[in-house]
């Protein structure tokens, strides 16, 4: 099959982390050719979707984890499947993406789903899971914010479309930064922030569950570092082995159906204790730290799992 990976440059990969490398890894094993290019070299030109980039081999080897070749341009109908993999800010910049590849559905097998990738953000799909999830309010006013912190005394806030860790504060009983971090937010963005009550179990680490269509195929749990409440392995946070609890597994069985119906083949939950916190469809991450620990080969999984689709 030809595969194209629409991706942040992969020249600055982690070889041993990166989960775009370790699926075009496995699908250059697969006998498949690859083909590399940025969002930004993304188009719609008269009635085509189009790409500049390059075709690509990748390899496992530190700092150089690909060879390219030279750049040219390419009709994306062309391909067999697209892998929408940049990482967020999920802005207007990715939504547009989204609204172009949706262009070629039918066409080509876009992994996510764009359609439901852009209707599904991370922060806001475990909305239809209430009793899976915290407490938890989105708003942009500062007096909703307020009245939510002053009823549940110790929370998260975060920006409603971040991503790794980045903006994330805890804001115990008796922290008086609230206001000034509103002012903060509202200053540079004109997006909402979602609140959570913050959950003392994430002490013993933040699960990463991965699903491909809609299956749990595992998990690795993420330690936040001393001193730190975020868990993100981008914020040096530290992935440990763990298993799939009774709780997890009923978490993916309430959500798995609705992923698998709509297109969701790489998903990766997040759970802290008891309570689902995200559901990461954009660009989730795992697989490398997963296969490491349990020995199964989950990239080969989600090939698996597009090839039946084709």
């Amino acid at each position: 099959m030809k595969i194209a990976f629409q991706m942040d440059p992969i020249g600055a990969v982690d070889i041993n982390a990166d989960s775009s490398f370790r699926l075009a890894e496995e699908a250059q094993a697969r006998g498949h050719t690859l083909f590399f290019y940025s969002p930004d070299q993304l188009a719609y030109q008269e009635g085509r979707i189009t790409a500049r980039g390059q075709d690509m081999k990748v390899q496992r080897v530190a700092g150089n984890p690909a060879e390219l070749g030279p750049e040219r341009e390419v009709d994306l109908a062309e391909f067999d499947v697209i892998w929408l993999r940049q990482d967020p800010p999920f802005d207007m910049h990715y939504i547009t993406s989204t609204h172009l590849l949706d262009r070629i559905k039918g066409q080509v097998l876009v992994v996510n789903d764009p359609f439901w990738v852009r209707n599904y953000p991370e922060k806001l799909l475990v909305l239809d899971f209430p009793n899976l999830t915290p407490p938890t309010t989105i708003a942009r006013d500062l007096q909703t914010i307020k009245a939510f912190k002053e009823k549940h005394g110790d929370v998260i806030l975060k920006p409603l479309y971040g991503n790794g860790g980045a903006g994330v504060f805890r804001l115990d009983a008796n922290d008086r930064n609230l206001t000034s971090l509103h002012e903060l937010f509202t200053g540079f963005s004109r997006e909402p922030l979602i609140v959570q009550k913050f959950l003392p179990d994430v002490s013993n680490g933040d699960k990463r569950v991965i699903l491909v269509d809609g299956e749990a195929v595992g998990a690795i749990n993420r330690v936040p570092a001393a001193g730190e409440t975020r868990s993100n392995m981008h914020v040096g946070g530290r992935p440990e082995k763990i298993g799939l609890s009774e709780r997890d597994l009923e978490i993916c069985a309430a959500i798995g159906p609705l992923l698998k119906e709509k297109g969701q083949i790489f998903v990766g939950i997040d759970v802290i204790g008891d309570y689902l916190t995200e559901i990461n469809v954009t660009s989730p991450t795992g697989i490398q730290e997963l296969e490491r620990f349990n020995g199964v080969n989950v990239a080969e999984k989600i090939w698996q799992a597009i090839e039946a689709k084709l």
